[in-house]
């Protein structure tokens, strides 16, 4: 078994934007074990999925500030004398970009820009590690997507993650910081926003399925996705925080297993035992930002950095919907 890369970041001083979200608490929760000195900065907008509850188990042992990361004041002084940041709030619903383009610049574009100006005037040499999104590719001309493929976002959230991943790289290529960005696809696990499908329609199925509820695909379930573990997300994001091959670098994720949503739903059903599903017409807001079919190519970071999906889709679902059984009354 290889060492957690957290090891990597003992005794580091870490700050995490968005930090009491889904990714970002299992990424405290793995630094914090690795003995690294945590602080986790969110807004705690109902909108975006922080949840103290995501840290109940180390709410001693990091730092939390509950704030805007566009309070500039604020910022300049959590980034002084930091050795990593993993830029991970964002603005990431696409219906919600759509609804209201203006605040998802604001936070997916101007206080990225603004987070990296006050990192390159008071911690030039912090290591930055950003965390995109597939998105920006919009519909596949060819399958699996590399870091090579046209990007063309269909929607506003997919232009603003597009300019703050460029944002960081660009910091790299002008200024010389060190700045790695990472494209997510779609990240599911324990602490994810499971309320409605706002953030992602996985989650939702999440809570459908331990209430008992009827699934819904939209058309005709055919669309093939890949779906990462968190847990391997996190081990992506510390192999780039870690190691300087990546500095200015841009890198896609992927699962192993790429599956249709029809077939997604009848595994979800199989391993939880009981459940049903239907499939339902696109509703016309969702049809004009579907993708259709999308599944990354992520051999460029397992060839520089060592990474692989590790968890089986079957096992990540299980512990996913177990985690939700136990403690459905923080999250529903």
């Amino acid at each position: 078994m290889n060492p957690d890369p957290a090891l990597s970041l003992a005794g580091k001083r870490v700050l995490i934007t968005g930090g009491l979200g889904f990714i970002g608490s299992n990424l405290a929760r793995r630094l914090v074990a690795a003995g690294a000195e945590v602080c986790l900065i969110d807004f705690l907008d109902s909108r975006y999925g922080g949840n103290f509850f995501n840290i109940v188990d180390i709410r001693d042992k990091a730092r939390v500030v509950v704030a805007d990361i566009r309070d500039q004041m604020l910022m300049t002084e959590l980034v002084r004398g930091q050795d990593v940041l993993f830029n991970l709030a964002g603005q990431i619903s696409h219906l919600g970009s759509i609804q209201d383009p203006r605040t998802d610049l604001e936070i997916n574009c101007s206080s990225v820009l603004s987070i990296l100006e006050i990192c390159r005037l008071h911690n030039p040499g912090i290591k930055i590690v950003y965390s995109g999104t597939r998105q920006i590719y919009g519909r596949p001309r060819y399958l699996p997507v590399d870091e090579n493929h046209p990007m063309e976002p269909i929607d506003f959230n997919g232009v603003s993650k597009m300019a703050g991943g460029w944002y960081h790289i660009l910091y790299n290529h002008v200024y010389g910081m060190r700045t790695a960005n990472l494209r997510l696809t779609n990240v599911y696990g324990p602490r994810m926003w499971v309320k409605d499908g706002r953030l992602s329609f996985i989650g939702l199925w999440f809570r459908q399925i331990v209430e008992g509820q009827e699934l819904m695909i939209f058309g005709d379930g055919k669309q093939i996705r890949d779906f990462n573990d968190v847990e391997d997300v996190v081990d992506a994001l510390l192999l780039a925080a870690a190691n300087p091959a990546s500095d200015g670098q841009v890198y896609n994720l992927g699962g192993d297993e790429p599956i249709s949503l029809l077939d997604l739903a009848r595994l979800m059903i199989e391993v939880n035992g009981s459940g049903s599903y239907r499939l339902v017409e696109f509703p016309p807001e969702r049809k004009r930002i579907d993708i259709g079919d999308y599944y990354g190519d992520y051999t460029k970071i397992r060839n520089s950095l060592g990474w692989n999906p590790c968890t089986k889709l079957r096992d990540g679902i299980a512990r996913t919907l177990d985690y939700y059984r136990s403690h459905k009354e923080y999250y529903w």
